[in-house]
Parts: C-alpha cells; structure tokens; sequence
C-alpha cells in the first residue's frame, strides 16, 4: 500500500502550530497511516537545510533540520524537492537539504547537484515489487531554479524530453513507477491541458502512478491511459488558511499481486493550523 501528499511545508515562522507544539504536531491526527503502509511520499514545500540566504521572493521557507527526523517518525520515506521553495535558500542550501533528508532515511526527488541527481529515481523493494519514484518541479520562480549538467537544482517539469527520459530510465529498473510533480495554476480545481499533455507523455514512457500539487486546492483523480493520476493533492501541512484551502486529501495506491493498481482518496481536512485530519474511509484496498 502507497500514499502520497500535497505540500507538507515545516517553517515554523510560517505554519507557528509547529514551532508552538512541536514537528510531531504536524502528523499527529493521522492515526499512524503512514506508518502502517509500504510507502509514503510528499511534496517538501521549504529548503531543508539550516544554510543559505534568502532570495529575493515573495514567500521563502526553511524545513530547520531539527524538523527533518518527523518526517521519519510519522513514516514518510520519499519527499520530492522539485518544487518552487525548495531553493529559496540558493543551492548551497538545496544540496545540503538533499543531504540533509537521505541522512535522517528520507529519500530525495526531484532536485540535486545536477540535472542527472535532479532526476534520479528513489528505488525500493516492496512486498515483492522493485517502485521507483522521480520527481519534477513544472513551477519556478526563474529558469536559474533548473537543474543543469553543471548547475544544481530541479529537475524540469516542464521540460516533456526531460521528462519522459527520466521517467524511462525509472521504468527500465522498476515494476511500478511513482511520479510527484509540483504542475498547474494556483487555486485551480481542475488540470490544464498542459498538465494533460504532460501526464500522456510520462504515463506512455512508464509512470503507473502521478502525484500532482502545487495549486494548494483538491483535484480530482482520474485514470489516464491506465495510469493513477492525482491531478493535485493540495495542502496538507500547511497553515488554515481558508476551507477550500483545508480541505484535502491523502491518496492512496494499493497494488495487488496480479500487479494490477487500485486507487482512491482519503478525505482529509487541516481543522488545526498545520495539522491535518482524516475525516473519511477509502474506498480502495483494505486499511492494512
């Protein structure tokens, strides 16, 4: 059993809940359901490191190291850092914030040293099945924020070539190949054709399975071409800033030994600041 999130953002300048009550306040409510199942991935929304210099934005977030090791507690094994607040910080931070979350037993997507760490899959062996997960970042405050060959950063989300070969090589080592991508347009409740045209190509190079966020509202999910894709999962550590803001969802993914993929949405709503709760049953795959 898989589960993925939208934006998990641990600044307690921003989300103060945490800094208050503490990291662990963050996954309090969720009754251990991640660290129940086989995989959890999420969208780290801030600069997991303590180093670096602020750029020049509107909003800038720091995940402190110290906050790192709830990630683990709470059971998250993957958090995709292709997004546009991993680097707020500059890449001295990034890098670091890579190193940072592999050295706590957090695997990092989605950002690196360089274009090809950028894109490198985080591969597992799980009940039998070798998942690989690759991340992007489709929104970016300038093109400097791509990773290149010898230039760290994000690995392109808007890039389809990039995309599809990364997805490739995830899916020439793997029997189940995750996506996490930060894509779409702010407060938007619905993908755009760009987004579609996107997901066609990475479900056709492998992906069987697609975490959106970025445009902090609930999207639907939706099959594509055989393929899971969670169009956006929204917020989910995150400050209560609005109900349509709060209201999210954990997505789940249960794989059956046929290899065939179940999927569905947990509902989910942040009632504290910072504090997500789940508020449905799935309508997938057992509970455990």
């Amino acid at each position: 059993m898989i589960h993925g999130t939208g934006d998990v953002n641990l600044d307690p300048s921003y989300n103060p809940a945490i800094g208050a009550n503490g990291y662990d306040h963050a996954w309090a409510k969720l009754d251990g359901l991640f660290r129940d199942d086989s995989l959890t991935v999420i969208n780290l929304e801030c600069a997991p490191s303590d180093l670096g210099v602020a750029e020049e934005k509107e909003f800038v977030f720091r995940c402190p190291a110290e906050s790192l090791p709830s990630l683990v507690s709470a059971g998250v094994e993957v958090a995709n850092m292709g997004n546009n607040h991993t680097g707020d910080y500059g890449k001295e931070a990034l890098v670091d914030g890579r190193a940072q979350l592999a050295a706590v037993g957090v695997a990092p997507v989605g950002a690196g040293a360089d274009a090809d760490e950028a894109g490198e899959a985080a591969v597992f062996d799980v009940d039998g099945w070798t998942i690989a997960v690759v991340g992007f970042g489709g929104i970016m405050p300038h093109s400097g924020w791509i990773a290149t060959e010898e230039v760290a950063g994000m690995r392109d989300g808007d890039d389809i070539p990039s995309m599809v070969e990364a997805v490739e090589a995830a899916d020439a080592v793997a029997d189940i190949v995750i996506v996490s991508i930060h894509w779409g347009v702010e407060f938007d409740t619905a993908p755009r054709p760009d987004d579609i045209e996107r997901a066609e190509a990475m479900v056709a190079a492998g992906a069987d399975v697609i975490f959106g966020h970025h445009a902090h509202r609930l999207q639907p999910l939706e099959t594509v071409n055989g393929a899971a894709v969670f169009w956006g999962l929204g917020n989910f550590v995150w400050p209560r800033n609005s109900t349509a803001a709060a209201t999210t969802a954990v997505a789940r993914v249960v794989v059956a030994p046929d290899g065939s993929i179940d999927s569905c949405l947990i509902p989910a709503f942040i009632e504290n600041p910072g504090q997500p709760v789940l508020t449905g049953e799935p309508d997938c795959g057992p509970s455990r």
